[in-house]
Order: C-alpha cells, then sequence, then structure tokens
C-alpha cells in the first residue's frame, strides 16, 4: 500500500483549521482518518497503523489563560496524583453553565468528589477523586475536547 503523505499532511491541516478531533476520507477499498495525535491508514485486509499527526502547539501570548489553568508540564499518566480522562468528550469544569466550577486549583478534595464531567455522545460521565489531597494543577479549561489518557488535573 502507498501512503499519501501529502494528503496526510492535508488532513491534519483541515484538522487544525476546523478544530475538529478526527476527520476520515475514503477512496475505494482505502481509507485514511486523521485525529488529534494519529493518523490510521486501512485498505482491504490491511491491519491498522499510525502515524504521528502534526499538533498545533498554541504559543500566542495575546491569547489570555485562566487564572487557575495550569501549563502542562512533564505531568504524565503515571504521576500518583494525576486525574486521567477515562474516555474521550467534552470537559466541563463546572455542572451547568451559570453554576461554580466543582473544585479550583488549591482546594481540598476528598476522595469521591467529583472533580469535573466529561460529556461524550450527550452522556454527561462525573469524574471523581480518587483520592483525597490538594488540588495542585488544573490542565483543561471548561468545554475544552479532551482525548482517553489526558491528563485532567493534579492532586498531592
Amino acid at each position: 500500500m502507498k501512503i499519501d503523505e501529502k494528503a496526510i499532511r492535508k488532513l491534519a491541516e483541515l484538522l487544525d483549521e476546523t478544530e475538529l478531533t478526527e476527520i476520515e476520507v475514503a477512496e475505494g477499498e482505502q481509507s485514511i482518518r486523521v485525529s488529534r495525535g494519529s493518523a490510521t491508514v486501512l485498505g482491504a485486509g490491511v491491519a491498522p497503523s499510525s502515524v504521528a499527526a502534526p499538533q498545533s502547539v498554541d504559543s500566542d501570548p495575546t491569547v489570555p489563560h485562566p487564572a487557575n489553568l495550569d501549563a502542562p508540564s512533564a505531568v504524565t499518566q503515571d504521576h500518583p496524583g494525576a486525574v486521567t480522562s477515562p474516555m474521550v468528550g467534552t470537559a466541563y469544569m463546572q455542572p451547568e453553565p451559570d453554576a461554580p466550577s466543582f473544585i479550583r486549583k488549591g482546594d481540598s478534595v476528598s476522595e469521591g468528589d467529583t472533580l469535573v464531567i466529561i460529556e461524550a455522545m450527550k452522556v454527561m460521565n462525573p469524574i471523581k477523586a480518587h483520592r483525597s489531597g490538594t488540588v495542585t494543577q488544573i490542565l483543561v479549561e471548561n468545554a475544552q475536547p479532551v482525548e482517553f489518557g489526558d491528563v485532567l488535573m493534579v492532586i498531592e
């Protein structure tokens, strides 16, 4: 199978332009799907293979960031206090638009407290604290799309 790098790059650019998380095109039995973080090329009888897709890095200093949002540092899924997304969806920091946030940086939380809601396929899924402690980092904004395994926040 011949992989068309130009097509993959063009699809990755479309993702950035449209702020979609995934796009797929097909021609005959061959299809190319590009999502944030990976691209999959499939054809008849061909096993999926992953290819890294370009990720846009927002380094524009004129774009304001919420005061309680931390820059993604070296926090990984392996960090003992990392709260990760168990699914792909949209993270909401409050139960409804006009309500206060579930948590803020510096808040003390108890095991089982709701930290964030992730909407996936019109279902609201509460993400609860896996341990008691203090919220030291919040790495997502309200209504931000998240992927499986993304670190949402850190509880120390």
